[in-house]
């Protein structure tokens, strides 16, 4: 098993965003062995129809901003 699972699958979306942009933008998409094997308008509808953890599920956009997160960690004040 490979130690970045659906690597693949990311790299497939990057290959392909423009073209993908142009079909499902605004959609949530989800890739699967290198191919598109679904278009939502919600994440919580992929999971209705796939198994968790066998496909990727992408926001479909253009720009590194429709894959990129950032996190913020917010830490609880010291107990006195």
């Amino acid at each position: 098993m490979s130690d970045k699972p659906l690597r693949s699958e990311f790299e497939y979306f990057l290959e392909h965003q423009d073209e993908l942009a142009d079909r499902y933008e605004g959609k949530v998409i989800v890739i699967k062995g290198g191919e598109v094997i679904g278009a939502f308008d919600s994440v919580h509808e992929t999971s209705k129809h796939h198994r968790l953890g066998t496909f990727l599920v992408q926001e479909c956009g253009r720009g590194p901003e429709c894959y990129t997160a950032v996190f913020n960690r917010v830490r609880a004040p010291a107990a006195s």
